[in-house]
């Protein structure tokens, strides 16, 4: 039977086995967001960034949020990574052992340690850990290769182009072996080379994991290629607009899928409600 460990925030609980307890059936849900609201204090007032939002992650789902800018998108993950409080509601995590850390982020921008080389900074988490330099090791190697960085492990994040540095920080996530991955517009500052490659090669480790992701990004094509979910966002106050389910099998040929009629047809679906809400978005900012 799961029992409710103590809340992280007022906000972020996670439930689970108490340490050393069988875990029982799995919750269905592994994040379950519950009348999620957040407000931000200004000097004209309280500013309304995400309003009542109630959504269920499945463990193992690859899940995308789209919206305009504003929408709050990044002030969601940033509660369900811990890092802000939300104003009401809650965020139920179901954990699955307690050996592992919960969730690992990865950035829109360079989030490297400068100081520390490709390696070091794959191995950062299991090193903090304090996990056997030998699991470190094999762990770490696993994921540089996977990344084709292990030729550079030496080298330092100034003498990386800005899509090695991105592979890096992927590295270092799946390295750290979270429960729920974190991504904020990973690839947003990569030119289009890179980024297709980089999504292909997510989607591969992904495959290999089946860890629960909840993917930011601008780009529906991007949402259509890595989703097996999409959350369409409204203009701010932020809120669930609507529920997009990916119908394409995995694996996914990231070149070969975006030739199907019905990749453009469900791009072109998703980019319909998005759009209501980036004009709206637009008119907001010119009221102001």
């Amino acid at each position: 039977m799961h029992t409710e460990r103590p809340l992280l925030t007022p906000e972020l609980r996670v439930a689970g086995a108490a340490p050393g307890e069988p875990l029982g059936k799995p919750n269905p849900a592994k994040i379950a967001i519950r009348n999620l609201s957040k407000q931000f204090p200004t000097k004209n007032g309280m500013f309304t960034a995400l309003d009542n939002i109630s959504i269920d992650i499945p463990s193992g789902q690859f899940f995308v949020i789209v919206g305009p800018s504003g929408c709050g998108k990044t002030t969601l993950l940033r509660i369900l990574a811990g890092l802000e409080q939300a104003s009401s509601g809650t965020v139920d995590v179901t954990t699955e052992q307690h050996n592992r850390p919960l969730n690992s982020m990865v950035f829109q921008g360079d989030s490297l340690f400068p100081w520390m080389t490709v390696y070091e900074n794959a191995s950062y988490g299991l090193r903090l850990r304090k996990l056997p330099a030998a699991e470190i090791r094999d762990t770490v190697g696993h994921y540089l290769s996977k990344t084709g960085l292990t030729k550079f492990a030496d080298r330092y994040p100034h003498q990386l182009s800005g899509g090695m540095r991105q592979r890096v920080s992927i590295a270092r996530a799946f390295a750290n072996d979270p429960e729920i991955l974190l991504m904020d517009e990973p690839f947003s500052a990569l030119d289009e080379q890179n980024k297709t490659l980089l999504q292909e090669e997510l989607l591969r480790i992904w495959e290999e994991t089946k860890k629960t992701v909840c993917f930011i990004t601008h780009s529906v094509d991007e949402a259509v290629t890595m989703g097996d979910r999409i959350m369409v966002m409204s203009a701010h106050p932020g809120t669930a607009k609507t529920m997009i389910d990916v119908p394409f099998e995995r694996p996914r040929n990231v070149l070969q899928l975006r030739s199907q009629p019905r990749y453009g047809e469900l791009v072109y679906q998703i980019w319909g409600h998005l759009r209501e809400e980036v004009e709206r978005a637009k008119a907001q900012e010119q009221g102001n």
